[in-house]
């Protein structure tokens, strides 16, 4: 059975629960071979970010080159990439290699409050990568500025949905973690909305939550599952591993010191019939 592939554009996070390291270990995780195109190398851990140093534009387009003339992906996840430049080159790339399956994670701020994305950057990313997708994953206060509304409650988070989706002609995932509902995930597409609901896991350790679920339903893309199985999919892998409880140590940071869920947590390399 030849190995479905999945390919993380993101950052590197040196502490390993975020970023590439969480994509790769999700992935992996998931069944499928994970490729990486690092953006930026980042100096951070559960408690905040210290210091990004990005790629060149010219050094990150000849990542993905090496990427797509050897191991074709199967789907593509894009998390971190802090500059409108870079935007570019991503997006220049996809267009010519024809990409599939493309999950982005607008990643502007960090679980721990850390800004992650250039002001300019936001332009460019709504005018080149979002219309490129099949599916976004914002959380609440990136819906917020990707809409242009204020969400408060799910009647919020349905409307923003079925903005995002006309304007960008991708289906969203709403996010609604942050305090809007109690783990209930909203996405609308072509079928309009469809809620997702799960329950609140009480785990301090929620540092790369976002890039573990994006980067589990872009894995499930590339095996073959529809967008709505491979959200659910991606969901029961997030709470298993949430649940597991798992701790890496005493950390002085408010979310202990690291999340450990990509490795404790496995789902099958199966595909649907």
């Amino acid at each position: 059975m030849k190995l479905k592939t999945a390919l993380t554009i993101a950052g590197s996070d040196c502490s390993g629960g975020a970023g590439i390291q969480a994509d790769l270990k999700t992935m992996t995780m998931n069944g499928v071979y994970a490729m990486s195109v690092i953006t930026a190398l980042t100096a951070q851990n559960t408690t905040g970010v210290a210091a990004i140093q990005e790629v060149t534009p010219a050094f990150l387009g000849q990542q993905m080159d090496a990427v797509f003339e050897d191991i074709r992906p199967d789907a593509v996840k894009i998390g971190m990439v802090s500059s409108a430049a870079l935007i570019e080159v991503i997006g220049q790339r996809l267009r010519q290699y024809q990409a599939e399956k493309i999950v982005v994670d607008p990643v502007m701020v960090a679980t721990s409050g850390s800004a992650l994305l250039e002001t300019d950057a936001v332009a460019a990313l709504k005018q080149t990568l979002l219309p490129m997708a099949a599916l976004i994953t914002p959380n609440i206060p990136e819906a917020e500025v990707l809409s242009g509304m204020n969400i408060q409650g799910e009647a919020d988070m349905e409307a923003a949905g079925r903005r995002l989706y006309e304007s960008y002609g991708c289906a969203a995932l709403v996010k609604g973690g942050h305090s809007v509902s109690d783990a209930n995930d909203l996405l609308y597409g072509p079928e309009g909305p469809v809620w997702f609901r799960g329950k609140r896991i009480d785990n301090p350790n929620t540092h790369g939550t976002g890039c573990t679920l994006s980067s589990a339903i872009a894995a499930n893309l590339a095996k073959g599952y529809s967008m709505e199985d491979s959200i659910r999919r991606a969901k029961d892998y997030l709470s298993g591993a949430l649940a597991a409880m798992l701790d890496l140590g005493r950390g002085s940071g408010p979310m202990h010191h690291g999340f450990a869920l990509q490795g404790v947590f496995a789902q099958s390399p199966d595909t649907p019939e």
